[in-house]
């Protein structure tokens, strides 16, 4: 991804350093407890953010949290500088976009942490990977998440780790446009199955409006470089629920994803991409996913 003359977001939130006190081992109950219960949500099918408001509430439990300097290593800074850039980038685009719409668009907060965070949709461990909290309009990354993306999913490269930050932005723009809270309210009187159904087009539908996002910044600013958009989409295979739960689990239950199998998630990452259309984005009309 080219970011020569990129501007730097001034909506970065570092908090990285804080939370020391109890560290990753520090959820109340002892051990590794959040990251299971993480784990056990995505195997079981849950969407992460029930869990995150269940820990909200238990959050007052916690020991109180020791700030530190952040220990950050050259390569974390040149991360943190990437992240900016590219926060940078979803800004102008979608402001371009929103003011077609005839809209304002609403900068949101990237919020950097490690190991554990409070967010106004409860408390998170890193082990979740990056989420978006439509609360306090932030997006929320431990940026050891992007070890995992190289190691454990094979989908290493800096435009691997933009698609990353433009599918939380995604969920930011379903936000704004009132999509995610029309999709609670019918998840609401939906059946589990069905709400987990409504779930995964929500999750495809941010991952086209990461690739309107690659589109439109690439028309404004040439961002992309050979291979960039192949990058992206070994990112999207990586985190298909079928390839995540056959590494966990040996099988696959279609009935339990929550975001898409890998082949969902590049097509529909791909659509927005090739199109740059957002009403090529609706998941929830079509009936092929």
């Amino acid at each position: 991804m080219r970011q020569d003359d990129g501007r730097e977001s001034e909506n970065i939130e570092d908090r990285r350093g804080m939370g020391r006190g109890f560290g990753r081992r520090g959820f109340p109950g002892g051990g590794l407890g959040m990251a299971a219960a993480a784990v056990i949500a995505l195997l079981l099918g849950v969407d992460p953010r029930v869990v995150l408001n269940t820990v909200g509430q238990l959050s007052s439990l916690a020991p109180p949290q020791a700030n530190g300097p952040v220990q950050s290593s050259p390569e974390e800074e040149r991360l943190k500088k990437f992240m900016s850039v590219v926060l940078a980038d979803t800004e102008d685009t979608w402001g371009a976009i929103f003011q077609q719409l005839g809209r304002r668009y609403e900068d949101p907060k990237l919020v950097l942490f490690s190991g554990q965070v409070q967010s106004a949709c409860g408390f998170a461990q890193a082990a979740m990977g990056p989420f978006y909290c439509p609360g306090d309009h932030k997006l929320y990354l431990d940026m050891s998440f992007f070890n995992d993306l190289s190691a454990r999913y094979n989908a290493p490269g800096d435009f691997a780790q933009a698609y990353v930050v433009a599918h939380e932005v995604g969920h930011h723009v379903q936000n704004l446009l009132g999509i995610a809270n029309q999709v609670q309210a019918a998840q609401q009187r939906a059946s589990e199955i069905q709400g987990k159904q409504l779930q995964v087009r929500m999750e495809l539908q941010a991952d086209c409006f990461a690739g309107v996002w690659a589109n439109k910044a690439n028309q404004f600013r040439n961002i992309l470089e050979p291979g960039d958009l192949e990058e992206a989409l070994s990112a999207a295979s990586g985190v298909g629920d079928d390839r995540l739960q056959k590494q966990s689990q040996g099988y696959v239950v279609p009935e339990s994803f929550t975001h898409g199998s890998s082949e969902q998630r590049m097509r529909w990452f791909t659509i927005g991409a090739k199109t740059g259309d957002l009403k090529q984005c609706d998941t929830f009309q079509t009936k092929n996913l």
